[in-house]
């Protein structure tokens, strides 16, 4: 294990593989300074220049960008009070008021050693855990597998702050969509509708870019305007670092908790960042501080929010369970390379291991060095307007979208995605269980079918591993009802119903005739399954039966629960928001943008699309679009002759 260690810190040494590593640095702390994205969006935008990579090169760009998107999104929580992702609202409440003080300096320097300090500590939380699980990961079998992938979809949607009743149905509906094109057991091509588009299954970077990207421009492209209040950086950054050495205790507490959140499916960096904070308070003999600038609220957990990015590679890499979305889309990543998760990765890859390992511990120190460097220079960029950023995200996940299949038809399906991403957004469903479906759906079925053909009956159930997997699995299932049976008795004194907090912070249209019509398209999508399974062989149909059968059993719960709400609200709820109507638009512009592409092709689409974009829906300034567009254009032009990526052609350029 030595050697395979030393093996991959030589490698570092390479310089296609440490250039990498840089941009996935740089482009992880540009997108998370912006509101939504973080690492999920991080993660997306840079998975499909990974195609055609060696997969070393691959996953040190991505390792780089997912271990310092948490350290950039301190810079608007501290600076403007608004936070970059919804973990770093933590860090916002006494780094923002040391800020307002003219102690911002002092405020991110805490932030950004506790931040580098919390990725080398889970880095080396996660080079302890290869070999202590290596024994335990050997003597997994096809029944223990398959249990764990079974347990990742469903910890995912029980854990995850959202209803568990959508959680579990939006966890089946990924695993639906992840059974799309062929069957891994009988090469049959199921729910394909005779389309040699979806004969190879969906595309996973345009169910992640549709799901969460495009759905998180549509409910943000609204705010035309940035931040006005000017906060000065101020000196503080010697007084900060001395500060910081006194607290190394809160630091290293801070990173234990936030690799624990990781290991947990469905708990994530938010919910661990609030764990630390919890913890420094309750540990803390003058309590009076927290909330007014106290440095112990932001050590803890700025060093958690990192810690809890390599504590999620523990589960993905060694378990094969991803317990957040960017862990799910690298395991999608491992897999299109070949690498399965568990113990080929430590038999066959342990050299990729610990690539892994000094990526993220190399990546943390390089974030927070450019952060000091250019904290200045990022704070500019949390002054933009979002409908501003909002044009050229969209070009980018379009062409990002663009990279894996080289088929207009994922764009489209990235689009239509969308729309169901804004949905579950705003009616509270979590959407984390739905991608994670999507990515185990085969892997779920090979292992079933493996266990199936290799024991007789429910023999293998008896297996002690299995035991402790359903422990694990129904445990949590009747704690979370239970804390759900509580909380709807006591919000039923209030208001009749309200649900657990969602996944997301707003929900909008939650509890509303929007989250009526979601778990009606839900039943309805269950059912199409149901019926469009029947004409497959019997291997082929049994596990989509099984999954289309729960989904529609949680799916008819939800939606009792729903027209129960709106008997007793005696009301029709929330109709046509405003919110909804400038969402539905800026769809409308992305499929314009797309319809462009499709006759004329991407570079004539760009040239359209952002400066009406700009001038229409961001009211931006005529020399603001100029500029933006030229820029943009420049580098999309100079892109493919730097990187492995192609612009999609319009039908006119074929005919030409």
């Amino acid at each position: 294990m030595l050697d395979s260690a030393m093996a991959a810190l030589a490698s570092l040494a390479d310089p296609s593989l440490l250039l990498m590593l840089l941009i996935g640095v740089v482009a992880g702390l540009v997108m998370g300074l912006i509101p939504g994205l973080g690492g999920t969006g991080a993660v997306a935008i840079l998975l499909p220049i990974t195609f055609g990579m060696e997969p070393p090169q691959a996953l040190a760009l991505l390792i780089g960008a997912l271990a310092v998107v948490h350290t950039s999104d301190t810079v608007s929580a501290v600076l403007l009070g608004a936070p970059g992702s919804a973990s770093a609202s933590v860090t916002m409440l006494d780094g923002y008021s040391m800020a307002r003080k003219g102690q911002a300096a002092r405020a991110l320097t805490l932030a950004f050693l506790s931040s580098m300090a919390g990725g080398i500590i889970g880095a080396i939380g996660l080079t302890l855990a290869i070999p202590l699980a290596r024994p335990l990961v050997l003597s997994f079998a096809s029944p223990e597998l398959f249990m764990l992938t079974v347990l990742g979809v469903a910890l995912a949607a029980v854990l995850s702050r959202g209803n568990i009743i959508k959680g579990i149905s939006a966890g089946l509906l990924g695993l639906v969509l992840g059974m799309v094109g062929t069957s891994p057991t009988t090469a049959e091509e199921r729910f394909t509708f005779g389309s040699l588009f979806l004969g190879d299954g969906l595309s996973l970077v345009a169910v992640a870019l549709g799901i969460f990207g495009l759905a998180e421009i549509a409910s943000r492209a609204s705010q035309r305007r940035g931040q006005k209040e000017n906060i000065t950086l101020g000196g503080g950054w010697g007084k900060g670092i001395k500060e910081w050495l006194t607290h190394w205790s809160q630091v290293i507490r801070g990173a234990l908790i936030g690799i624990w959140a990781g290991v947990l499916p469905g708990v994530g960096a938010t919910a661990g960042t609030w764990l630390a904070y919890g913890q420094a308070v309750a540990t803390a003999k003058d309590k009076r501080k927290f909330g007014k600038g106290d440095p112990r609220g932001i050590v803890g957990p700025e060093s958690a929010n990192n810690s809890v990015e390599a504590g999620d590679l523990i589960p993905t890499l060694l378990f094969g369970i991803p317990g957040g979305v960017p862990s799910a889309m690298l395991l999608g990543m491992l897999l299109t390379y070949g690498i399965q998760p568990g113990p080929s990765i430590i038999t066959e890859h342990l050299d990729l291991m610990y690539l892994i390992v000094w990526s993220f511990a190399i990546a943390s120190i390089l974030g927070a060095l450019f952060c000091f460097l250019s904290v200045k220079q990022l704070a500019k960029l949390t002054k933009v307007p979002f409908a501003v950023l909002a044009a050229g995200l969209v070009a980018v996940m379009l062409l990002g979208s663009f990279q894996e299949g080289g088929q207009l038809g994922d764009l489209w399906v990235m689009i239509i995605l969308g729309v169901f991403g804004w949905l579950l957004k705003s009616t509270g469903f979590p959407r984390a269980p739905f991608l994670i479906g999507f990515v185990l759906a085969i892997p779920l079925e090979r292992y079933y079918f493996l266990t199936d053909s290799l024991y007789n009956g429910l023999d293998w159930m008896a297996r002690p591993g299995v035991l402790v997997f359903l422990a694990i699995l129904v445990l949590p299932m009747i704690w979370a009802f239970i804390k759900s049976i509580r909380a709807r008795r006591n919000t039923n004194l209030d208001d009749g119903h309200r649900d657990e907090r969602p996944e997301d912070d707003e929900s909008p249209l939650k509890n509303s005739t929007w989250s009526l019509a979601a778990a009606g398209i839900f039943a309805a999508a269950f059912a199409a399954a149901l019926i469009a399974s029947q004409s497959f062989s019997p291997e082929a149909r049994l596990v989509p039966q099984l999954v289309s059968i729960g989904g529609l059993v949680f799916s008819g719960i939800l939606l009792f629960i729903e027209i129960r709400t709106r008997l007793r609200a005696r009301t029709a709820g929330a109709g046509w928001t405003l919110d909804a109507g400038f969402a539905m638009k800026t769809f409308l512009w992305m499929t314009a943008f797309l319809a462009l592409t499709a006759g004329f092709g991407y570079l004539v689409a760009v040239t359209v699309f952002i400066p009406a974009f700009l001038l229409i829906v961001a009211r931006a300034r005529l020399k603001v679009a100029i500029i933006y567009t030229v820029a943009l254009y420049v580098v999309l032009l100079a892109l493919p002759s730097l990187l492995p990526i192609d612009l999609p052609q319009g039908w006119l350029n074929t005919l030409i």
